[in-house]
């Protein structure tokens, strides 16, 4: 037998990467920190702040502070001035960090992260066996995380280009369609859709109880509980017949049997209905999705904890991925019976595909 000797240079520039990998992990956790204390909103609303300073505007206290600061500026999120010991968030950086409303804004997506490593053993566990992790085990921080993420793609993109570019929708909505929408969540589409069209009715379908509970309670806070429901159901349980419209943001990857799914969709919709499926941007192959698409580390890894679990707990198990990819999902829908399949936008983080039988 022989043995390769490593490349010292090699191994040195690898356990770099591996370094950079932990902090992530890491500063994840501590973006959660700054978006609940208010640390990131207050060092975007004026500085530059010494720790004490911060934490007086923030009600915390200055030595947790400081050590979280010290981390902020080992990762270059904020900046350091050694001459007054004072630190500053860059109005760029502010608008990735410090707001849901920018347009730019990715802090949603930690507690997306820190909700996975608080479910590691688990996972384990379904590695070594092939079992499933159904959604509604996932940890709490999940479901927040995934509803202020994807509500930021959704808020710049839903009404101002994918419903423009499917073929008639919004012409549909705005004359007054019926409309589902299939794995609601916390219903952050739907709720945009109504306030933009109040001539359509909506309901939405999801089997966590606790994300419908909250989705209605979005809905009477917007005001458009009048015409937008949110029911426990199942991709394949819900009674609605001609249907206008059917949607799946972010959510068909996740089924067990989407095939099925589609199927029941295309019985409830009507004669000229469209379904609308909102997916991950992937490429075809695993080489174009690892050339292509910026996110593609962190969207197989919640794949793996999320997406691919929840779907291997369901019957049939089919396991898509949040990666699939438009030719794998093409032909989900030919097997549902779609003969017409296009896909009509795309930006950074997703594609959406337009479907009729």
């Amino acid at each position: 037998m022989t043995t390769t000797t490593p490349d010292l240079q090699k191994v040195g520039a690898f356990a770099q990467q591996v370094g950079a990998a932990l902090a992530g992990g890491a500063t994840a956790a501590m973006m959660v920190i700054g978006d609940r204390t208010g640390l990131y909103a207050a060092l975007a609303a004026g500085g530059p702040l010494t720790s004490a300073q911060l934490a007086a505007r923030t009600g915390t206290a200055e030595r947790y502070v400081r050590e979280w600061l010290a981390q902020q500026a080992a990762v270059g999120f904020v900046g350091y001035d050694p001459a007054d010991d004072t630190f500053t968030l860059p109005p760029e950086h502010a608008a990735v960090l410090a707001s849901d409303d920018s347009p730019a804004s990715m802090i949603g997506g930690a507690p997306v992260i820190s909700g996975m490593h608080r479910r590691t053993d688990q996972l384990v566990e379904a590695f070594r066996h092939g079992t499933g992790i159904p959604w509604g085990e996932q940890d709490p921080t999940t479901f927040e995380g995934t509803e202020r993420f994807f509500r930021v793609g959704y808020r710049n993109s839903l009404l101002s280009e994918w419903v423009p570019a499917l073929d008639g929708v919004h012409d549909r909505l705005q004359a007054g369609a019926r409309v589902v929408d299939v794995g609601s969540g916390h219903g952050a589409p739907v709720l945009l859709l109504a306030e933009a069209y109040p001539n359509s009715l909506f309901v939405g379908y999801d089997v966590h109880p606790a994300s419908v509970e909250t989705a209605n309670r979005r809905a009477a806070d917007a005001g458009v509980s009048d015409r937008v429901r949110f029911e426990v159901n199942h991709c394949h349980g819900y009674p609605d017949q001609d249907v206008d419209i059917i949607t799946f943001f972010d959510t068909f990857h996740d089924l067990g049997d989407p095939v099925g799914a589609a199927e029941h969709a295309r019985h409830a919709l009507a004669t000229g209905g469209t379904l609308v499926l909102v997916e991950p941007r992937a490429g075809d192959d695993l080489a174009t999705t690892l050339a292509t698409v910026p996110m593609a580390a962190v969207s197989f890894a919640a794949s793996t904890f999320l997406c691919t679990a929840n779907s291997l707990s369901q019957p049939v198990g089919l396991a898509l991925g949040s990666q699939a990819g438009e030719a794998r999902l093409r032909d989900v829908l030919t097997a549902a019976g779609y003969s017409r399949v296009r896909r009509v936008a795309e930006n950074d983080f997703n594609m959406v595909l337009e479907a009729r039988p």
